[in-house]
């Protein structure tokens, strides 16, 4: 059994784990920014940049150590990083990081996509996956602050994009939402806490392209919450989070069904920081009994960003693709890999 050192510095968690070939977490370690960005709403990328540079040592070592491992010789199998989409500072420590312990450990170097990690997660946190393999294809809703994809996963590294935002990203709407409402950062889980004590039929907020294929659109549906609470200044926070949050659900859950329909899929999965929402999983767990197929979430600690999801992806690529050039550089756009 080998092991591979992956390391996620992407946007505001500076995350570092061990996995082994056979798909065995056997440390990950996340330090989040959280508390450095709320002040502003948001992630600050210098902030971000900065932070990295100074967690990354302690964050590799723990990592290192938790696994068992020797930190100066680990006798490791490979070393891998997220090389985009992301922040461009942000990227740049992690990946020059990953280069530098390949060099001096003499091992392979692997550039990982930041969302093909995402695709990985919810495959880590089921044995019987890690054993047989689901019943391809699945179709994965990866929804985070950045993006929001309906993906086809015919296979490792065997993608198809079915639809995606024109706009806002689902987290991104969260976050803008928990901020008009003053509810705090990160958005997600503010919505969430405020949305439990509230009525989510208080406001019919739209559904914005509901019956038009599989593209998403949000940006709407946060202008809409802006003017229901200009016109109805004394609602109750509580129901704006629930009603809102319930649109949001009943839009991704929608296009996954009618994504998993058009390609008689085996499965559906969550990806991505929105995956951790509670309602949008049980809405998506009822959906696959009423289709009939197995519903596979990721652990919300494999939702948000972390190291041992790019070293699952790492694992895949190394065996299939090889080793990346030392030159691969840090791509803030990169996108998916598709299939033709």
């Amino acid at each position: 059994m080998s092991l591979l050192l992956g390391i996620e510095t992407s946007c505001d968690e500076t995350a570092a784990a061990v996995v082994s070939s056979d798909g065995a977490v056997l440390s990950t370690v996340v330090s989040s920014q959280i508390d450095l960005h709320a002040a502003y709403g948001g992630v600050v990328p210098e902030i971000a940049g900065r932070a990295h540079l100074e967690l990354l040592p302690a964050v590799l070592g723990a990592a290192l150590d938790g696994a068992g491992l020797a930190r100066s010789a680990p006798g490791l199998g490979a070393v891998a990083a997220t090389s985009g989409p992301g922040l461009i500072g942000s990227l740049l420590v992690g990946l020059s990081e990953a280069k530098a312990l390949a060099l001096a450990w003499d091992v392979p170097f692997v550039a990982v996509n930041h969302l093909e990690g995402h695709l990985f997660a919810a495959l880590l946190d089921h044995d019987d996956l890690q054993r047989s393999g689901p019943d391809w294809p699945l179709v994965v809703a990866l929804v985070s602050g950045g993006h929001s994809l309906i993906v086809s996963m015919e296979g490792p590294g065997r993608y198809r994009l079915l639809g995606q935002t024109v706009d806002d990203a689902a987290g991104e709407a969260f976050d803008k939402v928990a901020r008009f409402l003053g509810l705090g950062y990160p958005g997600g889980p503010a919505i969430e806490r405020a949305a439990a004590a509230g009525d989510p039929r208080a406001f019919s907020f739209p559904r914005s392209m509901l019956a038009d294929g599989l593209d998403l659109s949000f940006s709407g549906l946060k202008t809409a919450v802006v003017r229901a609470v200009e016109a109805h200044p004394d609602a109750a926070n509580e129901d704006v989070a629930a009603s809102f949050q319930q649109a949001v659900v009943d839009v991704l859950v929608a296009k996954v069904v009618r994504g998993a329909e058009a390609v008689g899929a085996g499965g559906l999965c969550l990806a991505g920081g929105v995956a951790a929402n509670g309602p949008l999983r049980l809405a998506l767990e009822a959906a696959g009994r009423d289709l009939g197929v197995p519903v596979y979430l990721p652990s919300r600690a494999m939702c948000t960003d972390n190291a041992s999801m790019i070293a699952a992806a790492a694992w895949w690529q190394l065996e299939h693709l090889g080793p990346s050039p030392l030159d691969t550089p840090a791509d803030p756009n990169l996108r998916l890999r598709l299939l033709a």
